[in-house]
């Protein structure tokens, strides 16, 4: 008896995990719910539309590591990433596209599969039976969406993000900051240590109130959160860093950059007038996520803006912050190491709902999410996907290497792999690093690859 896979949203993530699973020999219905059902982002019915920028980012694929993820795409003979290519733009080191011509072409391609069917319409609850993969992505339709939280708790579906910015630690300069929590709380050494800190002189401070008012803000769109009707409605402990020093200097000091509990130790003798602190925000102790600094400034004025703080004045930014609607599920929580619901094993997610950030991530996971559910169904096994490939880490990040308290969408970077042994930290090693990273996850990507499924008889 043949086995459908049943896929609910036909965006990068689902177009491609209709793909992976249609290629080896699986009857796939797309169930996308546009135009039927529109949203304030799309225009058309297309899938894979895109509604944002019209960029890949980079396709660096030594250096970058979303590059990487453009050649292992590309190594398992994805959909998005040779529609991309057929369609590219010139952008220098980056891959842009062709908007337009590149969504027709996936719907054309996808269509054209004899054991593909699309079926447009809206999907409001979660099914108990069959096998699905659910990519509805950031626009979620409200009524599933309703679905969703019900069966995973009210807790673990975010209809709204409110992002923090995030530093490559190695870019932090510990001359200036010192590791220390708050009143040195923590039964172990390790939890009296968990914080980063960056002290601030009241000259510094004042100057940085001054940037942070002064700072081009982003306008939200119909449909996100702070605007109309309800502009200044944000979720409480989500303010933004700007709004609240709009409310007064101080607020600031007596919020996320309070100094109390803290002690200097390159300046024990002087009291900091405000602290900035950062939290470890992977298990590797990678990256640092910038406590409380939720904002809305613009990209440019923000990286700006930060750098002003004592001891990230080089700093790098793995995620700039922000506040939009994006509605995703705690994964690290809700799902297993094969992307599937933990109370719901017939249903797998995908996509940006999961908690990655970007074209790209979103396809890469529809297309492991195809592919598991397409071994799943033929009945061959599936290794685990290996984490020193581009894929691997982000898979195991959102599934869970994050922090679930604090779990916010994230794009692939070089913080999320494990560290490579005999190799120098630090700037001046980062080229090196970076060229062993991707060299180590390209053979184990290809071996994980020779080692796949095969389409069915």
């Amino acid at each position: 008896m043949t086995q459908t896979l049943h896929i609910v949203g036909g965006g990068m993530a689902g177009s491609e995990a209709a793909w992976q699973a249609a290629k080896l020999g699986v009857e796939v219905v797309i169930h996308e719910m546009r135009p039927e059902v529109g949203t304030f982002a799309h225009r058309t019915g297309n899938l894979a539309e895109m509604v944002c920028s019209n960029s890949f980012r980079s396709d660096d694929d030594e250096q970058n590591a979303v590059g990487l993820l453009h050649w292992e795409m590309r190594a398992a003979e994805g959909l998005i990433m040779a529609t991309a290519d057929k369609h590219r733009l010139p952008a220098g080191g980056a891959l842009a596209v062709d908007r337009d011509p590149f969504a027709e072409d996936v719907t054309a391609a996808l269509k054209a599969l004899p054991n593909v069917r699309v079926e447009y319409g809206e999907i409001t609850e979660l099914p108990r039976e069959g096998h699905w993969i659910f990519a509805t992505g950031p626009l979620t339709s409200s009524a599933l969406g309703q679905a969703i939280q019900a069966e995973t708790g009210a807790d673990a579906l975010a209809f709204f993000d409110a992002i923090a910015p995030i530093v490559y630690a190695e870019s932090i300069d510990m001359t200036k900051a010192w590791m220390q929590s708050r009143y040195d709380k923590g039964e172990t050494e390790a939890e009296r240590r968990a914080y980063l800190n960056c002290p601030m002189d009241r000259a510094q401070y004042e100057a940085f109130i001054d940037a942070l008012l002064a700072a081009d803000k982003t306008e939200f769109h119909e449909g996100e959160a702070g605007s109309s009707p309800n502009p200044t409605q944000y979720f409480d402990g989500c303010l933004p860093i700007e709004v609240m020093a709009e409310r007064g200097r101080e607020t600031l000091r007596h919020g996320p950059m309070k100094p109390v509990g803290l002690t200097n130790p390159h300046q024990p003798e002087v009291k900091a007038h405000a602290v900035v602190q950062l939290r470890r925000d992977n298990a590797l102790g990678t990256l640092y996520n910038i406590v409380g600094f939720q904002t809305k400034m613009k990209y440019g004025a923000q990286t700006e803006v930060l750098r002003m703080i004592p001891g990230l004045e080089q700093a790098r930014f793995a995620r700039l912050g922000g506040i939009h609607r994006n509605t995703f599920i705690n994964s690290p929580t809700l799902l297993d190491a094969q992307m599937r619901l933990k109370s719901r094993p017939n249903i797998r997610f995908a996509g940006q709902i999961t908690g990655v950030e970007g074209y790209v991530e979103s396809a890469a996971m529809g297309l492991l999410a195809g592919r598991m559910a397409a071994a799943e169904i033929l009945g061959q096994p599936l290794a685990p996907v290996p984490q020193d490939s581009a894929m691997g880490a982000l898979i195991h990040h959102i599934t869970g290497g994050a922090e679930a308290r604090t779990f916010q969408p994230m794009n692939v970077n070089f913080g999320l792999f494990r560290p490579v042994d005999g190799l120098k930290g630090g700037r001046r090693g980062r080229k090196d690093r970076y060229k062993a990273y991707t060299d180590r996850a390209k053979s184990a990507w290809t071996e994980w690859l020779s080692a796949a499924p095969r389409k069915a008889a």
